[in-house]
């Protein structure tokens, strides 16, 4: 007990040397390592609030209590909480705790000259006793230094040997296996906080600025700002989508290029460029990439008042690989009263069934399948509101005369008059529309270097092979030759050394320990 005691009763200084040696050691990298990847699990399963403000909001609302929970512990910013980066740091930390001394330890090992030659070389794994010629250990050199030995000649009483060892490129290649950790880490870093992720539904024919004003959904680092966003534009001139149209894989969605127009700052000239799926558009450090494309109906709402409430396309969002697309429109500025759609759209749909089902995916018989709701107005709140659902709160939806719900459908130029007078909705047309993503990740290209380092750093240190070999040339004539492997699982050890008992002896060698050598070879 006695002992105990003393050894809990550590000075401040012996106090940080143990904690530092705990924290940097391989265990505690490792556990980090672990600790992190179960941290980074509730940024996926919880509404983050630099993903999705409105969704955090709504989670509150409906959970008070698990909400204000989850907003104390920081689980609505995940990646950007004190408690992640503190994990992420020491991590950091910890990797290169145990990086830097051993890397002191690999300069050291590297100018040191290889081991003395052991007293009794019998005892190695790889063994041989035979004649020597007379220039034995001028021959020996020479062979050990044409395979890429470091050599070191020693002085014996009434002998020379010869000391050898190579692969020491096996420790650098797990030093810079771990170092590539680490840029990784740091290249994950800097695109965390600096670079920033958006999408952006852009109609056929309109244009997207960069700015925040213009994404739907934007995901940024906690030291982004708006002065981070170049100011490009992209103008969607045309897009084409092919499908396969033969008896096989009917529908197959073969091609999607959009045309577009990029000014890549204000007042400069604008250029033509292509986007498509696995060829993203490149301006400055962004990138433009072509994530989906769907159908915008045009529509126009009149009023009970006969006064257009709303005119123009709708993006409807597609729900299969036929495109039978969902979407809502709304008209608030209805009067008298309020007035809302909830439609879809069908780009082909079937002749003889009353089903909202497309059966193509390009518009060969578009039609808008639409339920109509009305209600009281309703003053503007400032608050969000996803456009792509429909709050029925205080709605009401039509009634057919026959007393069921009022659906109806529409071809393109056809129109519909609401019960009561209540205004009308006509169906214009269709657009197409794509989805774009703009990303920014300035730390990829230092993530990606590393990772391509590190597999070559992992590939030396699996396949260098690091070896000793000796060689003890006595006065009476005779050699001894022997050799080691300082890695487990390795073979051509007993043919190395017997290459190298060839170079000086008079005659071949047997070798004594063999270990891919019978018992019946023992001599």
């Amino acid at each position: 007990m006695k002992k105990d005691a003393d050894a809990s009763a550590l000075s401040p200084r012996e106090l940080l040397r143990f904690v530092w040696t705990q924290l940097t050691s391989m265990r505690t990298a490792l556990t980090l390592l672990f600790v992190a990847a179960l941290a980074a699990i509730p940024g996926s399963l919880i509404p983050q609030r630099p993903v999705s403000p409105v969704q955090v909001t709504n989670f509150i609302e409906d959970n008070p209590t698990l909400g204000r929970a989850y907003d104390a512990l920081g689980l609505f910013e995940v990646y950007t909480s004190p408690w992640f980066s503190a994990i992420y740091l020491l991590l950091l930390v910890s990797l290169l705790g145990c990086i830097i001394p051993r890397i002191g330890v690999y300069a050291k090992a590297v100018r040191a000259q290889p081991v003395q030659t052991p007293r009794n070389l019998g005892r190695l794994p790889a063994y041989a006793k035979i004649p020597a010629r007379d220039d034995a250990i001028e021959a020996a050199e020479a062979h050990l230094k044409g395979r890429h030995f470091r050599v070191r000649r020693i002085d014996e009483p009434n002998a020379t040997s010869l000391s050898a060892e190579r692969g020491y490129l096996r420790e650098a290649g797990n030093l810079v296996f771990h170092l590539s950790l680490v840029v990784l880490l740091i290249g994950v870093a800097i695109g965390v906080l600096f670079g920033y992720r958006g999408t952006s539904i852009v109609p056929v024919g309109g244009g997207f600025a960069n700015t925040l004003s213009q994404y739907d959904e934007l995901t940024s680092g906690a030291e982004f700002t708006d002065l981070d966003l170049d100011p490009f534009s992209v103008v969607i001139d045309d897009f084409v989508a092919r499908f396969e149209t033969g008896p096989v894989n009917t529908g197959q969605p073969l091609d999607f290029i959009a045309f577009a127009r990029v000014t890549d700052r204000p007042g400069e000239p604008e250029r033509e460029e292509t986007i498509t799926v696995n060829h993203p558009l490149e301006i400055g450090g962004a990138q433009v990439h072509l994530l989906g494309h769907g159908y915008a109906p045009r529509v126009t709402v009149h009023d009970g008042n006969g006064d257009v409430a709303f005119s123009g396309p709708v993006v409807f969002l597609p729900q299969d690989g036929s495109f039978t697309s969902n979407g809502v429109i709304k008209a608030p500025d209805a009067r008298p009263d309020r007035l809302a759609f909830e439609g879809i759209f069908v780009p082909t749909a079937p002749v003889d069934s009353p089903m909202p089902q497309s059966l193509f995916p390009d518009p060969f018989n578009p039609e808008l399948f639409l339920n109509a709701f009305h209600g009281p107005p309703r003053e503007a709140t400032g608050v969000p509101e996803n456009v792509y659902s429909l709050n029925k709160d205080d709605l009401t939806q039509y009634l057919a005369e026959d007393g069921d719900l009022l659906r109806f459908r529409l071809k393109p130029g056809e129109e519909f008059a609401l019960p009561d007078g209540r205004g009308t909705i006509s169906f214009e047309g269709w657009q197409r529309w794509v989805r774009l993503q703009v990303s920014y990740t300035p730390g990829l290209p230092l993530a990606l270097g590393s990772v391509l380092v590190g597999v070559a750093g992992l590939c030396l240190s699996l396949f260098i092979r690091p070896r000793r070999l000796w060689v003890r040339v006595r006065a009476d004539g005779t050699a001894e030759v022997a050799g080691l492997d300082r890695a487990e699982g390795r073979t051509g050890l007993a043919e190395s050394v017997g290459e190298l008992g060839e170079a000086v002896l008079l005659t071949d060698p047997v070798l004594e320990n063999d270990p891919g050598r019978s018992s019946g070879m023992a001599g």
